[in-house]
């Protein structure tokens, strides 16, 4: 197990690379994921670079914290676990809340981020306070378990394997009811629109042929409002696309990190 510690609060990574003057990579997770859901996307980078997946507070193997925290708070911490290992900028991948949270950091301090992917997220979900609401509802009478085996099939493609499908269940299974619900809230209520005029660096959006959560058209909304941003569709993908097409999702970074 690797953590950093803030004070006496531990966050949780996985770290893999040498320091070799290529900027770090940092992977965000989504609501319901923890940083097991890029250990692909780590061993791939890794062969060229510092690759970093963090736990937010109250995931994986980070401490539970003692209050429902912000949008601001939880990138708050990404920020200083990075002061932490010595990253200084980074390319930050961020898919769903993960996307959510790399724009929250943006907006913090512009200079820490070298390049952004947003993947399978939004700026401002049109249905935000529904699914906030209906999940919510849904756990309070049901486990963390029943929840992440009626939600999977929402999160990946058809095609996807069992093996993935059971994966996805056991790490969303193991999510504190109470972290997923401010997690939850501060996801799906965000309101980013403002912002993206002000993006200023080299910005990939990608979303997916079969996203439920995120439906291509946030995607595409998302790339008309960033200057000069890069749109990437994947077919037969949902919305946790590294899963589901993982070669297609690393490929497009690479070329996108490769040609800035």
């Amino acid at each position: 197990m690797s953590f950093v510690k803030i004070g006496n609060f531990k966050i949780g990574y996985t770290e893999k690379g040498k320091v070799n003057g290529k900027t770090p990579i940092v992977f965000l997770h989504g609501v319901g994921s923890d940083k097991s859901v890029w250990n692909e996307q780590i061993d791939f980078f890794s062969a060229s670079r510092r690759a970093i997946a963090f736990d937010y507070a109250g995931y994986g193997e980070s401490d539970l914290p003692e209050k429902k925290l912000t949008r601001e708070e939880i990138s708050a911490f990404v920020l200083k676990a990075m002061d932490d290992l010595e990253v200084e900028i980074a390319d930050v991948v961020g898919l769903s809340m993960g996307g959510v949270i790399a724009l929250e950091m943006f907006r913090q301090t512009k200079k820490r981020i070298h390049s952004l992917v947003l993947a399978n997220t939004f700026a401002k979900h049109p249905n935000g306070v529904e699914v906030v609401e209906r999940s919510q509802k849904f756990i309070e009478n049901h486990s963390m378990l029943d929840f992440a085996e009626q939600r999977v099939e929402l999160l990946l493609a058809p095609q996807t394997s069992q093996a993935i499908r059971s994966e996805v269940v056991e790490s969303m299974s193991r999510i504190d009811k109470s972290t997923y619900d401010w997690a939850s809230t501060a996801v799906w209520m965000a309101d980013y629109t403002d912002l993206l005029s002000e993006i200023n660096i080299p910005t990939l959006v990608i979303g997916s042929e079969l996203d439920v959560p995120t439906p291509s058209e946030l995607s595409k909304e998302l790339a008309e409002k960033i200057p000069k941003a890069k749109l990437a569709i994947i077919e037969n993908a949902g919305h946790l696309s590294n899963l589901d097409q993982p070669q297609i999702f690393n490929s497009l970074i690479v070329k996108f990190i490769e040609g800035k």
